[in-house]
């Protein structure tokens, strides 16, 4: 029996591209977040495929991971034992992986594969909330460095994936200071900043959100690394053929206050 959404792909509706907040691997066990990225995936078309990029898998050239079932990446320390038997065999996504490279070299980027790299916890995590049969190919593909305007430029690379049943995902945190995780109160500079990019990706104003390290308040408190934001320059790349409708699915704060949830959809 075909549902509606799995109705809507196969007809060539596009594709939103997204970004979600995703938690470490106790959001696992936090019922509440997990029930609204389940809400979120069934208010949307589901996917033929998706394409993941994980704010945990910085390789340069821009790389592909493995196209079969492969175990997972288990990117973390100190956690109970519990944590590390979690699965996630999603379907490998061969045929993507193929239209990806044909895709980055028409966009002139350099690509390269890892037939061994599995999910890591960015990728998996929030897709078993989100797709919790796994019954959707997945591929994840590296971050090819933190250079915005580059990861800006992948994303369009990727565009047109958006019309051919492929969710563009973005994994990370839009503010992500680990100083400043499980301190009671939501700090002046994380509300600053959040508010700062709820402004920033309404407008869709791809300037600001390139240059965010200097346009944004307490950009170096909110994110003294930025790996955890990259992601969603990737998935605004995804969106800029058209200037898309900017929602937010999930919004509110996580570890105390430290930690934005906003999550955000293209289209």
């Amino acid at each position: 029996m075909t549902t509606r959404s799995e109705s809507k792909t196969l007809s060539g509706t596009r594709l939103p591209a997204i970004f979600a907040a995703h938690g470490a691997p106790i959001l696992l066990d936090d019922a509440g977040w997990m029930g609204e990225l389940a809400a979120w995936a069934k208010a949307m078309p589901k996917p033929k495929s998706i394409l993941m990029v994980s704010a945990h898998w910085e390789e340069r050239p821009t790389t592909l991971g493995a196209t079969r079932p492969v175990p997972l990446v288990y990117d973390f320390s100190g956690f109970p034992e519990r944590y590390y038997q979690t699965r996630y065999a999603a379907p490998g996504a061969p045929e993507l992986a193929a239209r990806v490279r044909e895709l980055l070299r028409q966009g002139n980027i350099a690509v390269t594969e890892d037939q061994a790299r599995g999910l890591d916890h960015g990728a998996y995590v929030p897709l078993v909330a989100m797709y919790p049969a796994a019954d959707v190919p997945v591929l994840q593909i590296s971050m090819p460095g933190l250079d915005a305007k580059a990861l800006f430029e992948l994303g369009r690379a990727l565009a047109p994936l958006r019309n051919e049943g492929v969710l563009v995902f973005g994994s990370g945190f839009l503010t992500h200071n680990m100083r400043y995780s499980f301190r009671p109160g939501i700090p002046d500079w994380a509300r600053e900043f959040d508010k700062w990019a709820e402004d920033a990706l309404t407008r869709f104003d791809v300037d600001a959100l390139i240059d965010f390290q200097t346009r944004a308040p307490a950009a170096r408190m909110a994110l003294p690394t930025w790996e955890h934001y990259a992601p969603v320059l990737v998935a605004a790349g995804a969106a800029s053929a058209d200037k898309p409708r900017t929602t937010f699915p999930i919004t509110g704060w996580w570890m105390d206050g430290a930690f934005t949830r906003r999550s955000v959809q293209f289209g």
